[in-house]
């Protein structure tokens, strides 16, 4: 008999167990599926006969503050590459979510995502009134190639020309707020990168990204200082928050510390976290999401 009660009270405790792990998941499935509005395939320009898109996530409860999500991973990017499940911590926040779409590398040189992604930004804030957001409240995120772009508009952007025929391209594509991950600072210095060729020349995974006369040392070298965003720092850096991961072998730690020592040189904001045993992602990045949109409270929530 006394076997009979250690198994009515495994049985206890395994329903138990299910029961809690099925109210964890129901939990986590409801956080992650947050009461929004979308808006799909805005068209903010065209580049070789495509439309540049990006999509609007709005919260429940909006505060009035932007985010742009660089959707790009090798500078390639996709409108199904994209679920706003990722950004749940942000719209939960109360933030509006742009999800920002260009066309891939090699069909698009890195420098014309580059500018596609600054007019992405001016349109943006063009349209802020529309949108229900401050235009001076905009922050960017994303990784990795989203994480270069993010740190290209916090370093280069800047109000248009003034005399630009559209009304848009002489709006600012400045962002006041930048929180992202395990970005490309520098393709002058890669570092111990496994897409370090040591020859000069531009990332070996990545040769064809950058247009035709990349691989030739004359041509390569005024593109990878422009495309550089360390050697772009300036006093007036939005303040920046990076996570990077400390096993990271395609973009190393070494390209978030170095851009955190110089820009912190110039007196600006600018947080690293390594993130131990991590390579270039790792499964707590969902949590790592509130620490961004923490970083946004901050700095664009007064």
């Amino acid at each position: 008999m006394r076997w009979k009660r250690w198994l009515k009270r495994i049985a206890i405790g395994l329903g138990a167990a299910v029961l809690a792990l099925g109210a964890f998941a129901l939990a986590v499935w409801i956080y992650y599926t947050p009461a929004i509005t979308r808006t799909n395939g805005v068209v903010y320009s065209r580049r070789h006969g495509h439309d540049l898109t990006f999509d609007i996530v709005r919260p429940e409860h909006p505060n009035g503050i932007g985010v742009l999500l660089m959707v790009s991973g090798g500078w390639k990017s996709g409108t199904n590459s994209f679920h706003p499940w990722m950004t749940a911590p942000f719209t939960r926040g109360g933030y509006t979510v742009f999800a920002v779409y260009h066309v891939s590398q090699p069909e698009a040189s890195v420098q014309e995502i580059t500018g596609d992604m600054h007019r992405a930004t001016r349109f943006i804030r063009h349209h802020a009134k529309e949108y229900g957001i401050d235009p001076k409240r905009l922050g960017v995120t994303g990784g990795s190639a989203g994480g270069h772009l993010s740190l290209m508009l916090a370093t280069r952007g800047g109000p248009g020309p003034a005399d630009a025929p559209d009304p848009v391209d002489r709006e600012s594509s400045a962002v006041q707020a930048v929180a992202i991950f395990y970005p490309v600072t520098d393709l002058v210095e890669l570092g111990d990168s496994t897409e370090n060729q040591h020859d000069g020349g531009p990332p070996k995974s990545f040769v064809k990204a950058f247009g035709p006369g990349a691989t030739n040392p004359a041509v390569w070298a005024p593109i990878a200082r422009d495309l550089s965003p360390i050697h772009h720092l300036s006093s007036n850096l939005p303040p920046t928050l990076i996570y990077h991961g400390g096993a990271d072998t395609l973009v190393v730690p070494d390209q978030s510390l170095r851009y955190k020592k110089a820009a912190r040189e110039l007196g600006n904001t600018v947080e690293v976290v390594i993130v131990p045993g991590g390579h270039h992602g790792w499964p707590s990045m969902l949590l790592d999401v509130f620490k961004l949109r923490d970083w946004f409270d901050r700095y664009l929530g007064r």
